[in-house]
């Protein structure tokens, strides 16, 4: 019995949460407390709502930072294809002008390798009349001393 009794003022003196709780449902202070959540959601609506104004206009901010690089790039990088397509002409101009220069030059090397030989030749044959002359005039000398 006596349990019961400190039980009983412990309840009494404490409000629990079931006692708030009912107090609430039965429409004690419900006015007060709809006109307090109210201004407390509007008041974190407004916040939420700057918070988004400034987030956004820190991405308008960046997209237009990020659009200048693109368009720098862009440039940069048609600049660059120009400057290589320039490059791979000059490049191409080069080597046709070193094969032309290497086709004259074998041409030269075979005309000259048929100089050389025609040369030869010419030689051979100035040789070969130079040594019939020199072997008739010593047949001449030889028949001449001893006839």
């Amino acid at each position: 019995m006596e349990e019961e009794k400190t039980l009983t003022a412990e309840k009494t003196k404490k409000p629990t949460l079931w006692d708030g709780a009912l107090k609430m449902v039965k429409g004690e202070n419900t006015n007060q407390l709809i006109e307090q959540f109210t201004a407390e959601m509007t008041l974190v609506a407004e916040g939420l709502c700057e918070d988004q104004t400034r987030l956004r206009k820190e991405v308008d901010g960046i997209a237009a930072q990020e659009d200048k690089r693109i368009q720098k790039l862009e440039s940069s990088i048609d600049v660059l294809e120009t400057s290589l397509e320039e490059e791979r002409r000059e490049q191409d101009k080069i080597v046709t002008e070193l094969r032309s220069r290497i086709s004259l030059l074998e041409k030269q090397a075979k005309t000259s390798a048929k100089d050389k030989k025609k040369s030869g030749g010419i030689i051979k044959g100035i040789t070969l009349i130079v040594s019939i002359a020199a072997a008739a005039w010593i047949l001449v000398t030889v028949i001449n001393k001893f006839f």
